[in-house]
């Protein structure tokens, strides 16, 4: 089962090597990861994306809990919550396939933000689903490079 984790935790020296250490003793493989600092800079907001069996991940949270600079950590299974995700690729473009490419850029609601002779940089924003159909789509007209973030969420509400 696919699980997105928030954990909070204090902003310093080590706290991310120590996490990532903890799910891979257990045998998790992280499929996202993203970090950064909150509205309070002191403290960082971790957004982890892992596939994983129920039970054991349980235990993985209840470890994360104990360690020293984790201050929350929300299993978002249990509750509604909203992702989002960052692509930019680099796409290879002709004279006579520029439109059509720009068109598709439109529909999927990317933007594009840079554009030379031979290629066009596309934004685009979503879900995990929303940024893989976009990236199967441009896949033939070719893309040169593409680099995405991990996914970040936040739990709906006031949770």
């Amino acid at each position: 089962m696919r699980h997105t984790i928030s954990v909070l935790v204090e902003n310093k020296f080590g706290v991310l090597a120590r996490i990532a250490t903890l799910f891979a003793a257990r045998g998790f493989n992280i499929d996202s990861l993203a970090v950064g600092e909150t509205e309070d800079p002191a403290i960082s907001r971790m957004t982890i994306v892992v596939k994983g069996d129920d039970d054991i991940l349980e235990q993985v949270t209840k470890q994360l809990n104990k360690l020293v600079d984790v201050i929350k950590v929300n299993d978002f299974n249990d509750v509604g919550y909203v992702e989002r995700g960052l692509a930019l690729l680099k796409i290879n473009v002709t004279k006579s396939n520029r439109a059509e490419i720009m068109q598709m850029v439109d529909v999927f609601r990317a933007k594009i933000i840079d554009v030379s002779q031979d290629s066009i940089i596309a934004e685009i924003t979503g879900d995990e689903e929303k940024i893989d159909a976009f990236v199967k789509m441009i896949m033939p007209y070719g893309i040169k490079e593409m680099c995405q973030t991990g996914t970040v969420a936040l739990a709906r509400g006031n949770k």
